[in-house]
This record gives C-alpha cells, sequence and structure tokens, in this order.
C-alpha cells in the first residue's frame, strides 16, 4: 500500500461521502476510508478524531449541498410551483447523494451549531416559500414538516426500488403535492386566516 501525497481534510471527506453514496452510510469506516484512500487507518487520525467526528463532518456537508440545491430554487414562481421546483431540487439530491441525504435527517438540534444553523436555513427557505398560504407560525412548522416526509416517503421507496408500477412517479410526486398544497389552502381559508 503506497501512502497518498496531499492526503488533506478535503479528500478524506470527499472520499468518505463518495463511499456513503455508492455502499451506504453503514460502509464509511476509517478501514474502508484508509483503503480507498491508500494510507493505513492511523493516518487518518492525523486528520479527524475518528468515525464519528467524520460522520459530523459528512452531515454538515450534506446539509450545504441540500441548501445548496435548494437556496434559488423555484424563486419568483407561484406558491404551489416554487414548492414543487423546491421538491424537485430535494428529490434529485437525495437521488444523487443517498448516503449524505440519510446524514441530513437527523434532527441538527443536539448536533454542531454549524448544523443546527444549516438546519435552520432548510426550514426557513420552506417557511419562505410557503409564506403565500399565510399560516400561522405553528401550522407554518407542521405544514413544513409534512411537506419534508412526503418528500422522503418518496425518496425513500423509490431508493429501494418500491415503485414498479407503469405510472410516471414524478407524476405521482406532483398529484400528491399539488394536493397537500391546496389542503394547506383548505386549512387557512376554514380558519379565517385568509381571505
Amino acid at each position: 500500500m503506497t501512502p497518498r501525497r496531499g492526503l488533506d481534510m478535503e479528500m478524506i471527506v470527499r472520499t468518505a461521502a463518495r463511499i456513503a453514496d455508492e455502499n451506504g452510510v453503514e460502509a464509511v469506516t476509517l478501514a474502508t476510508l484508509a483503503s480507498e484512500l491508500g494510507v493505513r487507518s492511523p493516518s487518518l487520525y492525523n486528520h479527524v478524531n475518528g468515525l464519528p467526528e467524520l460522520k459530523e463532518m459528512l452531515t454538515t456537508l450534506g446539509l450545504t449541498q441540500l441548501n445548496e440545491r435548494l437556496k434559488n430554487a423555484g424563486t419568483g414562481l407561484a406558491c404551489e410551483e416554487e414548492l414543487i421546483a423546491i421538491a424537485d431540487a430535494y428529490l434529485a439530491f437525495a437521488r444523487e447523494h443517498p448516503g449524505l441525504y440519510e446524514l441530513t435527517l437527523k434532527s441538527p438540534t443536539g448536533g454542531a451549531a454549524i448544523q443546527r444553523e444549516l438546519g435552520a436555513q432548510l426550514v426557513g427557505r420552506l417557511l419562505t416559500a410557503m409564506e403565500p398560504l399565510r399560516l400561522t407560525e405553528e401550522d407554518g412548522i407542521h405544514a413544513v414538516r409534512g411537506f419534508r416526509s412526503i418528500l422522503h416517503g418518496f425518496a425513500s421507496i423509490g431508493q429501494r426500488g418500491g415503485f414498479g408500477m407503469p405510472i410516471e412517479v414524478n407524476a405521482s410526486i406532483r398529484f400528491v403535492l399539488r394536493n397537500y398544497i391546496r389542503g394547506l389552502v383548505g386549512t387557512v381559508n376554514e380558519s379565517g386566516s385568509a381571505d
């Protein structure tokens, strides 16, 4: 095994992210990572304090990339279309980076400050897109949780090959989301919070 020259944190995290995306988060071990990088496992400790710290870095990377995808998705479109565009960006990230995506699902409340900030940005982006619905603050959180749950359901089932019927999955996603969003509008109208 020839040691790899120029080993640095960026290379380590990038390689770990690739392993996670190709083989699942469980496949990310220091031994596997060292083998991929052509170094001995103890060499990794010059850069990272162990597997838990590495997974925290991967979580931060995943949240950063997901936020970047959603930042401008659908900006300037009507509410329903903006939320559909956000959903498309969210699901594209989940399909392209299944390992990193899995790490973004953990509530960041107990994680590092950067993860809490990135989690707040993610929720904030969705709340901003839902502002035209004129939901109360609490209802907005409920709506964001529901929206993310719908997207996670499609991402999770899709990754496991669960959609075998001959109807386009993207059509199903749009059908469900449009009805969900229209249901939110109906709820607001019934409560008298909007005209």
